[in-house]
């Protein structure tokens, strides 16, 4: 992401700075994260596994983590009130017995460490899948009031000669074939995400169909979900159901859509189906030759993000800061 984008994520850290729950806390990848963001003051790594393990690894690599928070499940000296708090939430799905040996997977542990206030948010998933991330977070840290889905966006960024040109797409890899109801949920957390990367919203409900040029349920869902989203009186401009030319061109956007405050200028948008947004933002990220930054996770009670199995040094901090800011 350019440095003045990231200098204004860290400004609002340095304002008001948060502890970063790490699941994974002897990755390499994480602890020279870790090591680069103690070299600041905004954001301290809290490093969930056996203190001994993750010095030596630090030790071994080379980082300098003097600073970080050290915790182990197996040492935790809150772990009696952990458990309890965990069967109050699990109401009833869980034994004590359960929830201790539950609480001893780093997941789930640096999960309730975040429920408890120990931290502000988490990042994990360098070593494990997205559901081992989102399950523990939609068990204990819940949906936020209102909120009946946890969605996710990427936020795609691309250098030009008078700045950057930068885009919001969701859900692109949550929810597989959302309903009405979650595509309005899903547009409305995208839009309020896009606003903390300084996009002022125009959010495109996208269709092969642009104001009744196509016909078939799929259509029908869009444009219903953007009535629904109008009817709220939110506090951003949508439209649709749109097609991504009209969205993007303001020629082509004006004659098919005339009139509307989205065509050909939308910065925002939200895809039908996981299908088509795992693919379109891919499509960006490799044609477009925008740099592509999540899936960032929304509509929980704190943020918790999750990483690609992929990912690299840079990355794990790139997405710190970023889950670190949505709080």
């Amino acid at each position: 992401m350019p440095m003045h984008m990231f200098q204004q994520l860290i400004d609002t850290l340095k304002a008001n700075p948060r502890k970063i729950v790490f699941t994974e806390g002897t990755d390499p990848r994480i602890l020279e994260a870790s090591a680069r963001l103690l070299s600041g003051t905004w954001l301290t790594p809290v490093l969930v596994g056996k203190e001994s393990e993750i010095m030596a690894a630090a030790e071994e690599q080379g980082f300098n983590i003097r600073g970080a928070i050290i915790m182990d499940p197996e040492t935790y000296p809150r772990m009696d009130e952990m458990v309890q708090i965990m069967v109050e939430l699990r109401k009833g799905k869980m034994s004590p017995e359960e929830c201790r040996a539950t609480l001893m997977k780093s997941n789930y542990f640096g999960t309730m460490l975040v429920k408890m206030g120990e931290a502000d948010c988490l990042l994990g998933g360098a070593t494990y899948s997205t559901a081992d991330t989102v399950r523990p977070a939609l068990q204990l840290v819940k949906t936020k009031p209102g909120n009946k889905i946890v969605s996710s966006c990427f936020i795609l960024v691309r250098e030009t000669v008078g700045g950057n040109e930068v885009l919001a797409m969701g859900d692109c890899a949550i929810n597989i074939k959302p309903s009405e109801d979650e595509l309005v949920e899903i547009a409305t957390e995208v839009a309020r995400c896009a606003r903390i990367f300084g996009i002022e919203p125009k959010v495109a409900m996208l269709s092969y169909s642009t104001k009744g040029s196509g016909k078939g349920e799929d259509v029908d869902k869009m444009r219903a979900a953007t009535e629904k989203i109008k009817a709220t009186n939110p506090d951003f401009a949508v439209d649709g159901e749109i097609q991504f030319d009209a969205a993007v061109s303001p020629k082509v956007g004006q004659l098919k859509f005339p009139g509307s405050p989205v065509a050909g200028y939308a910065n925002t948008f939200i895809f039908p189906d996981i299908n088509a947004g795992n693919i379109g933002y891919k499509i960006a990220q490799r044609l477009g030759n925008f740099d592509a930054y999540g899936p960032i996770l929304l509509g929980l009670n704190a943020p918790i993000n999750d990483l690609s199995r992929g990912c690299n040094a840079l990355e794990v901090y790139s997405m710190a800061i970023i889950t670190a800011a949505l709080k």
